[in-house]
């Protein structure tokens, strides 16, 4: 089975590739069939994965899948949110990840409260018509520091202390972290019901 990741982020198309790698799923880049980044104009995490993997399946004739993921700060009354990517105005590379880190911790300069919740919303289509999308959810709960520790992963994972480890998301080697967070608990459920899907063809 082929599917296309709506997009354009190197860490997360690596992630996802190896998580469904047990269901021998090839998973393709959206800039295989030139597709740019898609627009989230939703204010719901679900919302903007269905129009973005929608949008991908359009453009590429293959299902898609796309995953809204963010963090969600309760001292921030849940920013950055849908928003995570695009805090600093910006969206997908080292630089700006770092811009995006920088903003988080200006927010929580002298907050008290740290804690704070990765979510990853899954959708799969299988094409750009599909009435009942495959949806699968994650969490992953965990404090922010004051000062970035690890140098793995991408986005706000030097920030993101996992109390029970002692380390953050950035500590984390890449098979332990696909154990725990989110997106490898989104992934999880997502291939439970693919799989079920698959058995009945």
């Amino acid at each position: 089975m082929r599917l296309v990741l709506a997009s354009g982020n190197r860490g997360k198309l690596a992630e996802f590739a190896a998580l469904l790698r047990p269901l021998e799923i090839t998973l393709l880049p959206q800039s295989d069939f030139d597709v740019g980044e898609v627009a989230e104009p939703h204010s719901t995490f679900i919302e903007n994965a269905i129009a973005k993997a929608r949008h991908v399946c359009r453009v590429s004739g293959l299902p898609a899948l796309a995953d809204d993921s963010g963090l969600c700060v309760r001292a921030l009354g849940g920013a950055p949110g849908i928003r995570s990517a695009r805090y600093a105005d910006g969206a997908g590379e080292r630089r700006v990840d770092e811009r995006n880190n920088a903003r988080l911790l200006s927010e929580l300069d002298g907050e008290a409260d740290r804690c704070a919740v990765f979510v990853c919303v899954l959708a799969l289509l299988r094409d750009a018509d599909d009435p009942r999308p495959v949806i699968a959810e994650g969490e992953w709960a965990g404090e922010i520091l004051t000062v970035p520790r690890g140098h793995h992963g991408f986005g706000y994972d030097p920030l993101f202390l996992i109390p029970d480890l002692g380390q953050t998301a950035a500590e984390l080697d890449a098979d332990t972290k696909n154990v725990l967070s989110h997106r490898g608990m989104a992934a999880r459920r997502l291939m439970a019901r693919l799989a079920t899907e698959l058995a009945y063809r």
